[in-house]
């Protein structure tokens, strides 16, 4: 940039002392050779040679005034690329969102479509706990669109997200799934053992729960899906807690409990749904 703003400046002094230089050298060739009658022999002596000098000055003037003119077309060609690239990239990053929502949107309708009883309010996550004593966020609405305290949460995929816990306006707290106070009816495996799903501070941290108090002569497996029972009335049934990962036993080896893997992919939560209303199983 800066010898195209030189060239651009100076260049037409660049070439008139080019020529000059062309004359002078050509009138001292002239002169040191010994030929008398310089100026008198001019026609034959320096108009040839002057001319190709002052031509070749203006061949270098004219590659030089290229450059700079194409130089300005290609910048001006690559801001332009850029430019368009930007968008393109931006308008990908929209279609890409658009089938996302969608998706969730056609999962959701799937599942609403057979349990009709279901009430349910979008909402967006706004920001994640940064406590390391609990797993919660805030998501974007509150009382004035109908959430109350105590609300379930949950994906389009019908995995259980967590709970409301505190409302305002326009937000609402969920503590999650995996948090050590939340405490959820569970049936677990095939024939669908009753139990709890209660947190636990160390599992907290891995990113996983606990399946616990299960009814006697329950068998647990690796693999099994954990559904929520209904029982009590918090929380809607057949929703999708997550899969046991481990099955491990008390100190003592009496009791015996699972690790669960939540459903809900806790890294990539953005939208979520609020059950504001269903049918509570007695």
């Amino acid at each position: 940039m800066k010898l195209k703003q030189y060239l651009t400046r100076y260049g037409i002094r660049i070439a008139v002392i080019v020529a000059a230089a062309a004359l002078i050298a050509v009138g001292a060739a002239g002169v040191l050779g010994g030929r008398a009658g310089f100026l008198h022999n001019a026609d034959g002596e320096l108009k040839a040679p002057l001319e190709q000098a002052t031509a070749a000055a203006l061949e270098w003037m004219e590659s030089i005034y290229g450059y700079i003119y194409q130089y300005d077309r290609i910048v001006e060609e690559n801001n332009s690329l850029r430019s368009e690239n930007a968008r393109l990239r931006e308008q990908s990053r929209d279609y890409a969102e658009l089938e996302a929502e969608n998706e969730r949107l056609r999962e959701l309708w799937s599942w609403t479509e057979k349990r009709t009883e279901l009430v349910l309010e979008n909402a967006r996550l706004v920001s994640w706990d940064a406590s390391n004593y609990t797993s919660a966020f805030t998501i974007n609405k509150g009382s004035s669109d109908g959430i109350e305290v105590g609300d379930c949460v949950v994906t389009e995929y019908k995995a259980l997200a967590g709970q409301v816990v505190e409302v305002g306006d326009n937000w609402s707290k969920v503590r999650t799934v995996i948090d050590a106070d939340l405490d959820v009816g569970a049936l677990a495996g095939v024939y669908g053992y009753a139990g709890m799903v209660t947190g636990d501070f160390a599992l907290m941290r891995q990113g996983k729960t606990r399946l616990a108090y299960l009814a006697s002569g329950a068998q647990i497996f690796t693999g099994d899906e954990v559904l929520t029972s209904g029982a009590g009335g918090a929380f809607p049934s057949g929703l999708w807690i997550g899969t046991v990962s481990a099955v491990l036993t008390e100190s003592g080896g009496q009791v015996t409990y699972g690790v669960v893997d939540p459903a809900c992919d806790m890294s990539s939560l953005s939208q979520v749904f609020i059950v504001k209303s269903f049918e509570r199983v007695e």
